[in-house]
């Protein structure tokens, strides 16, 4: 065959060419090649008519034209342009020789992968590389026993990027770089948003207490701990003041992140007050007079003490501390003791709640009715005075208070208790009325020696003499020295 006749496949190409597709132009003068290769048979077309009348495709052009090879063609190179467009769509062949080019990799990225292979020494991720990444030594003894467990085969997961490619090829990655990055991520968007974070004390030291985030560590200052911590620590060592705290949950809000210091820092008071706020909107309108709740006492005042109720703060006054009467609201109750307190009086327009202790004790005037009554003489301590009588407190009730009225106390008259009786001093009294309904008792000290009380007051002393005396035993023969008993003495 003349080299230099010119070939049907190129004459065609020409004339297609000059229609304006350049890929067409491409394909056919590749096609050409390959037609001369297999030496087709040349065919001379009239001048006059048209090629794409005449011209059949050869088995090459309709390989490229239908994108599917024939039977025993060799698969051609993929341009620059049709790898380009295999990534875009999708299509790009696995292990292939062009996957490499698609995704370059640097250190300190993060990329998506999955898990193709796990083991207790290595784990392996496809990340779309030419070799699969691994995962192992320092990084893989790095993950916590609950993280390694969770990982499964075809998991996918995101990988820090520690080296491009190692001496075998692999690219060296990190999981736990990858999740640390991810949770500074969601540590600056919790600081910018506010949002709250729940997690649990797991250490301290002398500066305050370390709280995990993700797998971050953050640091609660002393001074962002909430009041409720800070009263319950005590001692001059760390250990003192934070070490029984290890294990409980907590509530925080970030206040600073910085990556290049490794700095997260924390805050429960910043948290709580956010959190007291909701729950004391929500108490206020659910609250009602008579519910019977449960709080711990926060702070004491002259008059009473104040209680928090899990968001808000209650007052339980001194007339409702205990039955009997009290000077300071510490002779009952100190910082720190749980209560269990009765709502007496709800004010939400000023958020302010009463509370009563002494409800939620037994009624002393329901135990006293069983052991008082009229006539009965009572020893009772002078606690106050006033114009029209003297106040005594029982000493076998302490809770119960009665009144000796002014006309009580002498046979002659009286211008003011202050002349018979002093604050203090311990009398027999009297009881004249017990009023359990309404617990009024009222007390004579004018009455104690009188006459027509003395049947019934020996009856008293005869009484409570034969309790208190004990059970005599049965009477004991005496012996003599030699342990023999006297002879015994007979009637003449």
């Amino acid at each position: 065959m003349n080299s230099e006749e010119p070939i049907p496949g190129e004459t065609e190409a020409l004339q297609m060419s000059e229609t304006g597709d350049p890929q067409t132009t491409k394909e056919a003068s590749t096609n050409a090649d390959h037609v001369e290769v297999a030496e087709a048979p040349p065919a001379v077309l009239p001048a006059a008519e048209e090629p794409t009348e005449t011209l059949s495709p050869s088995a090459s052009e309709a390989d490229q034209a239908t994108g599917e090879p024939t039977d025993g063609s060799a698969e051609e190179p993929m341009t620059d342009e049709e790898i380009f467009l295999a990534a875009v769509q999708g299509d790009m062949p696995l292990d292939s020789e062009y996957d490499v080019l698609l995704t370059p990799l640097s250190r300190g990225q993060i990329i998506k992968g999955t898990i193709t292979s796990k083991s207790e020494s290595e784990i392996l991720v496809d990340v779309g590389t030419k070799s699969e990444g691994i995962i192992a030594g320092r990084e893989l003894e790095a993950l916590d026993a609950e993280t390694f467990n969770s990982l499964q085969v075809g998991q996918e997961i995101y990988v820090y990027v520690i080296v491009p490619e190692n001496r075998e090829g692999h690219p060296q990655l990190s999981l736990r770089r990858a999740m640390e990055e991810q949770d500074w991520i969601t540590a600056e968007d919790y600081r910018s948003s506010g949002k709250i974070y729940e997690s649990k004390i797991v250490g301290f030291n002398k500066g305050g207490l370390l709280v995990p985030f993700g797998k971050l560590r953050g640091f609660v200052p002393a001074s962002q701990i909430s009041q409720e911590r800070r009263r319950r620590s005590g001692g001059s060592t760390p250990d003192q003041r934070w070490g029984g705290m290890v294990g409980e949950e907590v509530a925080v809000k970030v206040i600073e992140v910085d990556r290049g210091r490794n700095r997260l820092i924390l805050s429960e008071l910043a948290a709580n007050e956010e959190l007291r706020l909701a729950r004391r909107a929500q108490l206020l309108e659910s609250i009602e007079v008579g519910q019977v709740l449960k709080g711990r006492v926060i702070s004491l005042a002259e008059f009473g003490a104040f209680v928090d109720l899990g968001g808000v703060d209650g007052l339980i006054h001194i007339s409702e501390l205990s039955w009997k009467p009290i000077s300071h609201p510490r002779e009952e109750v100190k910082v720190g003791d749980e209560l269990e307190v009765e709502v007496i009086s709800v004010d939400r327009e000023r958020q302010r709640i009463g509370l009563s202790r002494k409800r939620r004790l037994p009624d002393p005037w329901l135990v006293a009715t069983a052991d008082l009554h009229p006539d009965q003489l009572v020893q009772g301590v002078i606690t106050k005075m006033t114009k029209f009588g003297a106040f005594a407190r029982l000493v076998e009730h302490p809770e119960i208070e009665g009144l000796i009225h002014i006309s009580e106390l002498a046979e002659h008259r009286v211008r003011h208790p202050r002349e018979v009786v002093q604050e203090g001093e311990v009398l027999t009294l009297r009881i004249l009325r017990i009023d359990p309904e309404n617990r009024r008792l009222g007390l004579s000290l004018r009455q104690v020696d009188s006459e027509k009380y003395l049947d019934e007051d020996w009856q008293a002393v005869f009484e409570a003499t034969q309790q208190k005396a004990p059970v005599p035993a049965e009477a004991e023969i005496p012996s003599t020295s030699d342990g023999e008993s006297p002879p015994v003495e007979e009637d003449a």
